[in-house]
């Protein structure tokens, strides 16, 4: 179950911090609210998911899989397109996510 809620903390906090940008500074009231309520929800669910799964580990799961998801908003979003040097280290970020997950014994 932890690996569910961390599902949906990373999706809130690519939500809230997607519409960051369209806050305009938080002076857009809607916007702001998903803001505020994504990153409440992110936050509550990556609490429960540290019940069960390390913080180390849960954070950099939570943190890079975040990553590659909001540039991703990003360019389809907002056309926001990452030069070379950007998709290299997103690569190396999901290449340390697989890492993590697949090799390290603190994962499980």
């Amino acid at each position: 179950m932890a690996f569910v809620y961390l599902a949906v903390a990373i999706l809130a906090e690519v939500v809230a911090t997607s519409a960051l940008k369209a806050t305009e500074g938080f002076t857009r009231l809607w916007p702001s609210l998903l803001v505020v309520a994504g990153y409440a929800l992110a936050f509550y669910m990556l609490s429960l998911v540290l019940r069960t799964i390390p913080v180390g580990i849960a954070y950099a799961l939570w943190a890079g899989l975040g990553i590659v998801l909001v540039a991703l908003v990003g360019l389809l979003v907002y056309g926001q397109r990452p030069d070379l040097p950007a998709v290299i280290g997103i690569g190396l970020i999901v290449a340390g996510v697989v890492i993590i997950q697949l090799f390290s014994s603190i994962s499980h």
